[in-house]
């Protein structure tokens, strides 16, 4: 049974990253055998309340309190302390934050230093966002927000986006970026012409697929094992005037609370009922382009797109917005959230790629099985189809092994106690797959143990080990992603 709807998500976005920190000056221990450089020393805060702001995310799970923030004016003063770093006999870790959006601490740096990254916008002087014809080059700590609002202005937009916009430009590309463009377009990773990076030893290399391209491969879809983007240069295209092209699954389950809001009023009893009835309601979300002079045309597709679908004819939904809008639309949920205090909750997700000739198998084990029969958690269950061949293998991103896959969302909020419960089942879900042979891949995934890494990358570990001995040898850079501790 299915809803058919062109609309927009009700997700909150499967991409997270970095934390805003503010930071203010302090003075180092003295008797610390932590001495920076004259030049950079005064960079570097030592306040509690700066190092508790850098030791959460958006998870509010995981705690980890780094020794110093960095609050760089320029590019030059992480080089100087990833150098300085490496010339210790120990040498100290260093974790780049953005906005703070990782779930489970990949971007903290226990008893180390984290990178302020929005510090780097305060000094650009407007330069942060420069917007050409074909390409727009920004800076790692902008945020994807403001990129739109820029290229916009010059009727341009990239093509690849994540649901959620408030995130850093280089925190999405350590990690893939994706969203219901994805399966047309490719993670934002693939929409990469070039990036300015400095890598685990202190290097600062300009790289694109033809210069330098094995850094350029390396930190795309690298978890920050490499290096920290300061630069990226985005393709461009075209920027439509209403929706844009989309395709996301989500589900509604017999679990409360209901979120109807989306629907019209008359109908939530109606939508309600069916949920009752069958339990699950699998909702597909397709939304196109058009303007007023395609209008027409693209009704036109639209209804050849669903003639083809099974669905219940009388639950079939339209909303028409700006492209903007549809792309802000998980901003209008936090608003909403941040009211009611719900925003700055617990978040124990879990994103997985499955492969598509198991997709069924897992709708049976997981939905239907673990998370509704449990019935211990509620959130926004979503799933987006992907083709394989638009992503680029040479990157370290990795995916399920088939052409076609889903990436699936499981983002429950959760209140501080009952966090380990979804963790316990969080790990049955992961448990499930393997015993049934499901090779998943998870997405934005931490706390893994070695070994459990190994088997994350497969048969790229060989090639992602080797990337590591060549640009962070001493392992220095994002310690907490726990791949190399």
């Amino acid at each position: 049974m299915a809803l058919n709807n062109f609309s927009f998500s009700k997700a909150l976005s499967l991409l997270c990253i970095t934390s805003i920190v503010v930071l203010t000056q302090g003075q180092p221990n003295p008797f610390s055998p932590f001495q920076p450089p004259q030049d950079l020393a005064p960079k570097l805060s030592y306040d509690a309340q700066i190092l508790s702001q850098a030791s959460i995310d958006y998870g509010h799970i995981v705690n980890e309190n780094p020794y110093a923030v960095l609050q760089p004016s320029n590019v030059n003063d992480i080089i100087e302390l990833i150098k300085y770093s490496n010339s210790l006999p120990t040498p100290f870790t260093i974790a780049a934050r953005g906005q703070g959006h990782s779930v489970d601490g990949q971007a903290m740096a226990h008893d180390g230093v984290v990178v302020n990254m929005t510090r780097l916008g305060d000094f650009r002087n407007g330069s942060g966002i420069i917007v050409y014809d074909e390409y727009v080059d920004v800076g790692g700590e902008q945020i994807w927000i403001d990129v739109l609002h820029a290229t916009l202005e010059r009727g341009l937009t990239p093509l690849s986006w994540t649901d959620y916009l408030y995130l850093s430009v280089g925190g999405t590309l350590s990690n893939a970026g994706i969203s219901g463009q994805t399966f047309r377009f490719g993670p934002q990773i693939s929409n990469v012409l070039e990036l300015d990076v400095v890598t685990g030893k202190g290097d600062f290399v300009t790289c694109s697929g033809v210069n330098n391209s094995e850094t350029f491969y390396a930190v795309l879809g690298g978890l920050g094992q490499f290096g920290i983007i300061t630069r990226a240069r985005i393709a461009l295209g075209p920027a439509p005037t209403r929706a844009t092209d989309y395709v996301e699954g989500f589900l509604l389950m017999n679990k409360p609370p209901l979120d109807l809001s989306f629907y019209p009023e008359p109908d939530q009893p109606r939508i309600t009922s069916l949920v009752n009835q069958y339990s699950i309601i699998y909702i597909i979300e397709l939304v196109k382009y058009y303007d007023n002079n395609s209008q027409a045309q693209v009704d036109k597709e639209v209804e050849n797109l669903v003639q083809g679908l099974k669905f219940v004819p009388t639950f079939q939904f339209e909303k028409d917005v700006s492209y903007e809008e549809f792309l802000n639309r998980v901003h209008a949920d936090e608003v909403i959230l941040r009211s009611k205090g719900l925003w700055d909750v617990p978040h124990p997700w879990l994103n997985m790629f499955i492969p598509s000739s198991r997709i069924s198998d897992f709708n049976e084990g997981v939905f239907k099985g673990i998370i509704l029969k449990q019935n211990i958690s509620s959130g926004i269950f979503i799933l987006y189809p992907m083709n394989r061949n638009k992503w680029d293998d040479r990157m370290s991103a990795v995916i399920a092994d088939e052409d076609v896959f889903y990436t699936t969302g499981i983002l429950v909020s959760s209140d501080v106690d009952n966090v380990g419960v979804i963790q316990t089942q969080n790990q049955q879900i992961l448990q499930l797959c393997k015993d049934n042979g499901i090779e998943i891949r998870e997405y934005l995934t931490g706390n893994k143990t070695n070994e459990g890494w190994v088997q994350h990358f497969g048969s790229k570990w060989q090639l992602f080990e080797g990337r590591k001995s060549e640009f962070d040898p001493k392992k220095i850079l994002s310690p907490g992603q726990g791949i190399f501790s």
